[in-house]
């Protein structure tokens, strides 16, 4: 019998293969076949047709697909687009939030006119890219495929653990994958939804890209080498950005940063210090820094877990990071700009969750965390849309994939936040309306771990890339 290629499971599986066959890399004989993970595809396409091995991997379609949306692109959309063809549809766009990215999907899914799956990290998204998508194409049958809705389509949005979950029953079906927010696929589970995809045109969209991390998990460690991979091997080479201060008062909102600075009360500077004390004395003490250079705080947090002297410092140091997150001046600072901006839609972004919940009450302000229930979340993002709240508290729940239009005030109680959180709570507030300049409050506790943090970040670019 002839040779032929076949998927399983997110694996390119060769049958009836001698076993003196010489091979292409990809290959390795695993279970007595030549097996590779499935985003192999498109480089074995030419040795496929070379070695007259037939194949019977794609599942996919041409669609007849009708775009019915009068917008035109702009100029850095039409660039952003041109740049993904020219490499051959394999790669990722860094836009800003609110520059646009779903917009630009739609014109790639349309060029393509191929079965696309589109995937997302959270159930909003997929509701907000399943209008989008119904909209743009009405004349398609869009499906949803994610844990209460398995609606599998030629055109589908799926959430990144739906995908994860059951990639290896329909990776063969799709020859455009489009990951939205994809500085989470380098993730070690989610970076399997690429692998196991035959996917050919990839496209990831996000404002804040990410750097090389992680490693594969177990089944594909047998298939590749154990590094983790990054975005280049999994979708393709960055290809095009453009950062918040490139479109600010053109596609978005003019911005200001302000950097509110309170001081510690005498007690909380005295609980703090001892703190700092036990936490820095047993960093400097361990030359935990010199011993394991950047992989220092793994070691810490490890040693937490079964020697004392580590546990006392990670107690102190959780101590001190709470402190700040709750010092009494920094509250007060809050009291004073939901005052000042009184006729102003805020959103007020924290650390903790119980703090959101402490405030919320102080304030009688509504609050979304990890804890909210679906439909109270809907709820309160429709009465601040509509103005019925006038601020809305959270700790990391909106930091991405919410279309909140309304808001043109951030407040961020506490200067600890990653770039890249920093980066999408900005981006919450600078869609564009009315010509109004969006204004990003960020309160730091003056001489704390927190503002040595933001001073590092702000010698980063906004939107790192």
């Amino acid at each position: 019998m002839s040779q032929h290629l076949r998927y399983q499971g997110g694996t390119l599986v060769l049958e009836n293969t001698p076993s003196n066959a010489v091979l292409p890399a990809p290959f390795r004989w695993v279970k007595g076949k030549p097996r590779c993970t499935a985003n192999h595809y498109a480089s074995l396409i030419l040795w496929l047709k070379e070695n007259a091995v037939r194949d019977s991997v794609p599942r996919w379609k041409h669609l007849d697909l009708e775009l019915n949306d009068s917008r035109e692109p702009h100029d850095y959309q039409r660039e952003a687009l041109a740049a993904w063809l020219a490499a051959e549809g394999r790669g990722s766009v860094v836009l800003p939030t609110g520059a646009g990215k779903t917009l630009l999907a739609i014109h790639a899914i349309a060029r393509m006119a191929r079965s696309t799956l589109v995937i997302v990290p959270t159930i909003d998204l997929l509701h907000q890219w399943y209008a989008a998508l119904c909209a743009a194409f009405p004349a398609t049958e869009i499906g949803v495929f994610y844990g209460l809705e398995k609606e599998l389509r030629d055109v589908t949005v799926s959430t990144y653990p739906s995908a994860w979950s059951h990639m290896g029953e329909f990776g063969d079906a799709f020859k455009l994958v489009i990951f939205d927010e994809v500085h989470h696929l380098p993730a070690p589970s989610w970076q399997e939804i690429a692998l196991m995809s035959i996917a050919p045109h990839r496209l990831g969209l996000t404002a804040t890209y990410p750097k090389p991390i992680e490693t594969a998990g177990p089944l594909f460690k047998s298939l590749h080498a154990p590094e983790g991979r990054g975005l280049e091997d999994l979708i393709g080479p960055l290809l095009y950005a453009k950062n918040v201060d490139d479109l600010s008062g053109i596609q978005l909102a003019e911005y200001r940063t302000i950097r509110i600075r309170v001081d510690l009360t005498p007690e909380e500077r005295a609980v703090y210090d001892a703190a700092y004390s036990t936490y820095t004395g047993f960093v400097k003490a361990t030359g935990l820094r010199e011993s394991h250079g950047p992989g220092w705080w793994g070691e810490y947090t490890r040693r937490s877990a079964f020697d004392a002297g580590a546990r006392q410092a990670k107690v102190a140091e959780r101590q001190l990071r709470r402190l700040v997150a709750n010092a009494q001046n920094k509250l007060r600072a809050l009291d004073d700009l939901l005052k000042e901006h009184a006729n102003e839609q805020i959103l007020i972004f924290t650390e903790y969750t119980d703090l959101v919940y402490t405030l919320s009450r102080r304030h009688l302000l509504p609050a979304i965390t990890h804890h909210t229930k679906a439909a109270e979340r809907k709820a309160i993002l429709d009465g601040f849309r509509t103005g019925q709240f006038k601020a809305l508290l959270t700790s990391r729940a909106l930091n991405e994939g919410v279309d909140v239009p309304e808001a043109k005030v951030a407040i961020i109680l506490g200067g600890s936040a990653s770039a890249q959180e920093y980066a999408q709570r900005l981006g919450r507030i600078l869609r564009k309306r009315a010509n109004k300049t969006a204004l990003l409050y960020e309160v730091i506790a003056r001489h704390t771990v927190e503002e040595g943090v933001s001073q590092r970040r702000r010698r980063k670019a906004t939107y790192a890339v």
